[in-house]
């Protein structure tokens, strides 16, 4: 399964988009669409020169597009376009690692529709142990739309 346009927007929307390098919530240096790294694997650092908004979407998608392939692969239940883009998104956001050995995944291959997968979602609010608003906003947003 691939991200399709409205899972592309979903995480734009989430991620924002930023120019020049910035530390995200979690104190790691970003660009772009919430990007920490650059296609070609080079970690962004703070010292980094700005991008253009055309450049920021290409490295987005290319991005992107790992980590949806990384989750397809992970993801070995029967899932709609909804629920693929939700978990890219998440998946986008915590690391395919993170996402790898979580319960919500587990969760999602056992039994795509439980619904106890909405507060697997909701666990993933903290920023170094601190609760940040923004990510129960998108926890919340991701688990509405993997059920919608």
């Amino acid at each position: 399964m691939k991200l399709n346009n409205d899972g592309y927007k979903l995480i734009c929307e989430f991620e924002g988009l930023r120019l020049k390098p910035y530390l995200c919530s979690a104190r790691i240096p970003t660009i772009g669409y919430g990007n920490t790294y650059y296609p070609n694997g080079v970690r962004v650092t703070l010292l980094d020169k700005p991008i253009t908004k055309d450049y920021a979407f290409e490295i987005f998608k290319v991005i992107a597009d790992k980590f949806a392939k990384r989750v397809d692969d992970m993801v070995t239940s029967k899932v709609t376009q909804n629920q693929f883009n939700s978990l890219v998104s998440f998946a986008y956001n915590v690391g395919t690692g993170n996402f790898s050995t979580s319960t919500l995944l587990k969760k999602v291959n056992a039994n795509p529709n439980d619904l106890s997968i909405r507060a697997e979602f909701m666990k993933w609010n903290k920023a170094n142990k601190v609760v940040v608003n923004g990510l129960t906003t998108r926890r919340k947003k991701e688990s509405d739309l993997y059920f919608s």
